[in-house]
C-alpha cells in the first residue's frame, strides 16, 4: 500500500509541475484565452458581454484571477488584453491546478472498475503523459474543466455503485449537471451513464449476455438501485444544477431571460459553419481517432545569429499514446462482438463494456454536428480510450509469459519516449526549424 501511494503521489507531482512550469510565459492571450479570460474579466470589472457556452468556466477563471491577483507579480508577465492589467498566471494557475488531478481522477475510476491496484498505476502513469491534456491544462479554456467535472460525475457514479453511499450518487449528479454548465457536450458524460443504466435494465431474454449477473460486479449492483434513486440524483439533479448556475450571469445580463439566452447560443452555433474557410483546423470527428489535424495555440518565430528559433504549442496528444489507445478501441469492439455472439461470461467484460459504452457515448453525437469541430471535442471520448489501452498494458505486464510482460514494458516505453519527444511542442520551449519540422508530420502544422 505504501508503494502504491508513493507511486500515485510521483504522479502527481510529476503533474502538478508539468502544468505549472514556466506558466507565465507567452505574456499574450494564447488562442480561445481572447474569449475565456476576457469573459472571466468582465465579471470582475461588471462589463455585460455575451458567451456562446454556459457560464461555468468564466465564473471559476474570474475566481482564478481575483485570487490572482494577489499573487506577486512583474511587469514582463502582466498585460491589459482581458481589458484590465492581469498577470498571465493570475488566469491560468486554477486550469493548471485543476488538469494536475486528471491522471489521479483517471487512475481513480480505473480502481473502481477493477479494484486492482496495478491498473490503477498503470493508467494513472500514461495519463500523466498525455500531451493534450497538459496543453489544455496550462491556459484558461474550459476544456480541462468540462472533462475532470465529467470523470468526476463517473467516480461518484461508481463509487455509489461499489459502496451504496448515497452521497455520491448525488455527488455524480451535481458534477455531471456542472459539466454541462462548462459546454453542452458535457451531455457525453450523462448519456453514457444512462446507456449503462438501460442495457442493466433490458430484458435477459432480449440478449442473454445483458442480464445483469452475466454483465458483472458494476453492473449486477446497478440493478440492485432504486429507480427512483438514480432518476432524481442522475436526473433532477444535474437539471436543478445547470439551471441554478446559470443565477449569476443572468443577474448579472438581465438582458436574457433563461429561455431566451439559451436560444441565442443554439441560434450562434448553427450559423457557424465548416471547413478551412471557417477555421484553418477545423477537423472532422473521425478524424480525431488518428489525430489527423491538431491545434495550433501559439506560434512565435523570430532569427538570431545561430538562425531561427520556433516556440510552438500544438493541441496534440502523445502520438504514440493516441494511436494505441485507438487500437485498443477495435480490439475492444472485437472482444465485444465476440462475447455478445458467444453469449458466454468473461471476467473483463462488464470494465471493457463500461468503457466502450461511455467512449462512444462521447463520440457518436459529433457525427451529427453540422458546424465546425476541433481535436479538442475528442477529450471526453479519448479519456475513456485511455483506460483501455491502460488495460491492455497492465495484463501484458502481470502477465505469465515473459514475452506479454516484455511487450507491457516496450509500449510504457515508448509512450515516455514519445512524450519526452513531443514535450517541447505542448510547453512551447524553443526548437530550431529543422527540430520543429521533425516533429510535425505536413497535415499538423
Amino acid at each position: 500500500m505504501f508503494k502504491f501511494t508513493l507511486l500515485i503521489l510521483i504522479f502527481f507531482v510529476l503533474s502538478l509541475g508539468l502544468r505549472f512550469w514556466n506558466l507565465e510565459q507567452f505574456n499574450t492571450l494564447v488562442f480561445d484565452e481572447i474569449y475565456y479570460a476576457k469573459f472571466a474579466n468582465n465579471y470582475l470589472t461588471q462589463t455585460p458581454f455575451f458567451n456562446s457556452h454556459p457560464p461555468l468556466t468564466e465564473y471559476l477563471i474570474a475566481i482564478g484571477i481575483w485570487i490572482g491577483s494577489w499573487f506577486p507579480t512583474s511587469s514582463e508577465i502582466t498585460n491589459n488584453l482581458t481589458g484590465s492589467w492581469r498577470s498571465t498566471i493570475s488566469y491560468r494557475w486554477l486550469n493548471a491546478l485543476t488538469g494536475s488531478f486528471f491522471p489521479i481522477i483517471l487512475g481513480a475510476i480505473a480502481y473502481q472498475l477493477t479494484q486492482r491496484g496495478s491498473y490503477t498505476i498503470v493508467v494513472t502513469f500514461i495519463a500523466t503523459l498525455e500531451g493534450l491534456f497538459l496543453v489544455e491544462s496550462r491556459y484558461a479554456l474550459n476544456n480541462i474543466y468540462l472533462v475532470t467535472l465529467g470523470l468526476l460525475g463517473c467516480l461518484c457514479f461508481l463509487i455509489y455503485i461499489n459502496h451504496k453511499k448515497y452521497l455520491y450518487l448525488t455527488l455524480s449528479g451535481i458534477f455531471l449537471g456542472a459539466s454541462v454548465a462548462i459546454k453542452w457536450n458535457g451531455l457525453g458524460f450523462l448519456l453514457g451513464i444512462y446507456l449503462v443504466i438501460f442495457i442493466v435494465y433490458l430484458p435477459p431474454r432480449l440478449i442473454h449476455i445483458f442480464d445483469a449477473k452475466n454483465l458483472g460486479r458494476i453492473f449486477e449492483n446497478i440493478k440492485l438501485s432504486k429507480p427512483s434513486l438514480l432518476i432524481f440524483n442522475l436526473l433532477i439533479i444535474p437539471i436543478f444544477t445547470y439551471s441554478i448556475l446559470w443565477l449569476p450571469y443572468l443577474l448579472f445580463n438581465p438582458k436574457y431571460s433563461w429561455w431566451e439566452i439559451h436560444q441565442k447560443i443554439w441560434s450562434f452555433h448553427q450559423s457557424i459553419g465548416d471547413g478551412s474557410e471557417v477555421h484553418p483546423y477545423c477537423s472532422k470527428w473521425y478524424s480525431w481517432l488518428i489525430m489527423a489535424r491538431p491545434i495550433a495555440y501559439y506560434y512565435y518565430k523570430k532569427s538570431t545569429s545561430s538562425g531561427t528559433i520556433i516556440h510552438d504549442v500544438h493541441a496534440m496528444g502523445n502520438p504514440i499514446l493516441w494511436w494505441l489507445a485507438t487500437g485498443s478501441i477495435l480490439i475492444f469492439s472485437i472482444f465485444i462482438i465476440v462475447i455478445l455472439y458467444k453469449r458466454k461470461y468473461n471476467p473483463f467484460f462488464s470494465v471493457i463494456f463500461f468503457m466502450f459504452i461511455n467512449y462512444w457515448a462521447n463520440l457518436l453525437p459529433w457525427a451529427l454536428v453540422s458546424r465546425c469541430t476541433f481535436l479538442y471535442h475528442y477529450m471526453s471520448a479519448y479519456s475513456f480510450s485511455l483506460l483501455g489501452i491502460g488495460l491492455i498494458i497492465e495484463q501484458c505486464l502481470i502477465s505469465q509469459f515473459i514475452l506479454n510482460r516484455r511487450l507491457g514494458i516496450i509500449l510504457l516505453l515508448l509512450i515516455s519516449l514519445a512524450f519526452i519527444y513531443w514535450l517541447p511542442i505542448y510547453l512551447g520551449l524553443p526548437l530550431s526549424s529543422r527540430e520543429f519540422d521533425l516533429r510535425m508530420l505536413p497535415n499538423w502544422i
